[in-house]
């Protein structure tokens, strides 16, 4: 059995997504840096009789990462699906005129480098399976830049071209690389965007394997506000 591994677990999309994927017969490996938000998962997730684990990681630190993913490889199954879906901090969305370059260090580290980390750490083990999907999960300033949240909107264009690049890699070795943009909050009460609906999203754009970049719901535009 192949092992569904989500980086950034949490209570909201988080939870939703490994129900989803563990209903569909993958193992859980959570990551996240809350050993308390992991073992609360762990329960919920085995009330349903899906076998979940949680390592411990922080996405800001790359040896962590390698380690939780190799671990979970070890104990689990080789990931067949990873999904990158951490939730950015406040501090990283300063105006743009307060933005210092140093304020795009943990910002850049968090939406680059901590997915380079992961995608190197199950590629081999995707190989060896022949078959693996890779989920990003991103804001609207990914693609609509916002200067009010500066160092997110360059950090996720970095995630962005990092992974559509993947995409065309990887597209020859049966290895699926997508994005998943969510232009507004995520909310139980959405009807686009509540955390089931996005979790059967993304089940989708692992199984369907069709293109790279997706949205949740239309962006509007911003110079006449119409989608």
């Amino acid at each position: 059995m192949t092992t569904f591994a989500l980086v950034g677990a949490g209570p909201g999309l988080g939870l939703a997504a490994a129900r989803r994927f563990g209903k569909a017969g993958h193992h859980v490996a959570l990551l996240s840096r809350s050993i308390q938000h992991q073992d609360n998962l762990v329960y919920e997730l085995a009330q349903e009789d899906i076998h979940a684990r949680g390592f411990t990681a922080d996405v800001l630190g790359p040896d962590s990462l390698t380690t939780a993913l190799q671990e979970a490889t070890d104990t689990m199954g080789p990931v067949e699906i990873l999904q990158y879906s951490p939730v950015p901090r406040a501090d990283f969305m300063k105006p743009v005129l307060e933005t210092t370059a140093a304020d795009l260090d943990d910002p850049l580290a968090f939406s680059v480098k901590g997915p380079l980390t992961c995608v190197n750490a199950v590629l081999p083990g995707m190989r060896e399976l022949g078959t693996g999907t890779l989920l990003f999960v991103n804001g609207g300033s990914a693609v609509r830049p916002k200067d009010t949240v500066t160092g997110t909107s360059i950090a996720f264009a970095g995630e962005s071209a990092y992974a559509q690049m993947l995409h065309t890699a990887l597209a020859p070795e049966n290895i699926h690389v997508a994005q998943l943009i969510v232009p507004g909050a995520i909310s139980p009460d959405s009807a686009t965007s509540s955390p089931e609906t996005l979790a059967e999203l993304l089940y989708g754009l692992h199984t369907d394997r069709d293109g790279f970049r997706h949205y949740a719901e239309p962006m509007p535009d911003p110079q006449d506000g119409t989608p």
